[in-house]
């Protein structure tokens, strides 16, 4: 498939666009699975064997690292509780300030809350949507003990920059690489150049196990540590595995283009009832720790994870195709494409656009695609920015891509056709149609 080819398609009223055999419609997620990952993911829900404790959490654990560029890889049940591992690794607790952007997710927030520690926010840069390292510095206290660095959608932070700033100041640098699995910043993995990271493997990820998390690091001490946290943790009941497994397989079905047009009432349905297990609980909308926040990853899960990232190179390269056809179409009508630092090569687990108008861009790309909406809010999906002790007016910049941004899907069952049926779809409500 070659992406930068611009396709002859053409979108229509029942969603077909010309040169696809069948009305499709594409979700933001979807594509990271495949139909021998749901029957892998049926073994373990049919033999029940090794499902939570088994050898191959490890040798996930393991090739997590040498993918990551690390010596050493944790897992958790999510990504966050490997933020908190870290923090408390870390000695961070009480009356510790952290440095990190928004927007970013509530769970993010809610970590370092939850150690004792007072998150400090910084605004974005219209740009790339990343920290802006200027007003990092402004906001540095003699409290200040943590730079948190989150590569937004994939696209890496200008880590030259950030890495200066957190020697002058003797800051510990945590990469958030929750959108970042496979990125690179002058040729190394980005993850690798901070004291540790944290990935995400729920569902919307780069890679998916329907929930999970992993920690990175080099520094023997910090893993000694993480590892009598991951002691401590619980292990995950057997019927929660089992509910993600089944989420697994239901995403994998209901995110597939040919069926996706039909089953969208479905997805929304599951979407906003949660009958699976949901990937934020309503402690966590509000800024409260749940119960059961200290697990581990399942043996299952592990095993689905490990699968796709031993697929990863493939993955990140056609994400890399789908973005630069996206740069390039939205570009030529007037759109605001994100920029890329010196020497990074950014994974796009989605492309950010800046529209005008989002539920006019929303309308405009449906029947054909729906459009993610990642970062809604400065703290995503918290009940109010409050909850995370947000200031509102604190960070502008951020406040107003909370109104503005769309997210492109990039993953694998987006074609050349899609990208030309997603950009035509935008292309009215582009500054180029209505100067």
């Amino acid at each position: 498939m070659a992406l930068a080819r611009r396709a002859e398609g053409r979108v229509t009223r029942t969603g077909r666009v010309r040169g696809h055999l069948t009305p499709r419609c594409v979700g933001p997620i979807g594509g990271t699975t495949t139909l021998a990952d749901c029957i892998v993911a049926l073994r373990y829900l049919l033999s029940r064997r090794k499902l939570v404790d088994g050898p191959v959490i490890a040798e996930y654990e393991a090739e997590f690292a040498r993918v990551a560029g690390a010596r050493f890889a944790c897992s958790f049940w999510a990504g966050r509780v490997g933020l908190y591992a870290l923090l408390l690794g870390l000695g961070i607790g009480r009356d510790d300030e952290v440095l990190l952007q928004v927007p970013t997710h509530v769970v993010v927030a809610n970590a370092i809350r939850y150690t004792g520690a007072r998150p400090v926010y910084v605004d974005c840069t219209l740009e790339s949507y990343n920290i802006d390292l200027e007003e990092a510095e402004r906001r540095i206290t003699p409290k200040t003990r943590v730079l948190l660095l989150q590569h937004t959608f994939g696209n890496p932070v200008d880590l030259d920059a950030a890495l200066e700033l957190a020697a002058r100041h003797n800051l510990v640098v945590i990469e958030d690489c929750v959108h970042a699995l496979g990125a690179t910043y002058r040729g190394r993995p980005v993850g690798s150049f901070g004291r540790a990271a944290f990935f995400s493997t729920e569902e919307t990820k780069t890679i998916s196990s329907t929930m999970g998390g992993i920690v990175t690091t080099d520094d023997p001490e910090l893993a000694a540590r993480l590892v009598a946290f991951q002691s401590s943790c619980a292990a995950p009941a057997a019927y929660q595995t089992i509910r993600y497994l089944l989420k697994f397989i239901a995403y994998h079905i209901l995110t597939k283009p040919s069926l996706h047009r039909f089953t969208r009432a479905i997805y929304e349905l599951v979407g906003k009832r949660h009958p699976l297990p949901r990937a934020t609980s309503h402690d966590e909308l509000r800024g409260e720790r749940p119960a059961n926040y200290e697990q581990r990853l399942s043996n299952a899960q592990a095993a689905l994870a490990l699968r796709q990232l031993r697929r990863l190179q493939s993955n990140i390269e056609h994400r890399r195709r789908v973005a630069a056809a996206y740069a390039g179409r939205m570009a030529e009508i007037g759109y605001r494409v994100p920029r890329t630092p010196d020497g990074a090569e950014p994974a796009f687990v989605r492309y950010p656009i800046w529209v005008e108008d989002r539920p006019a861009a929303i309308r405009a790309a449906r029947p054909r695609v729906l459009l993610g909406n990642w970062f809604t809010s400065v703290l995503e999906e918290a009940a109010s920015p409050e909850h995370g002790a947000y200031e509102t007016g604190s960070c502008p910049r951020a406040e107003a891509a909370a109104e503005h941004l769309v997210n492109l899907p990039t993953h694998a069952l987006i074609d050349d056709l899609d990208v030309d049926a997603i950009v035509s779809s935008l292309a009215g409500l582009a500054p180029a149609a209505r100067s």
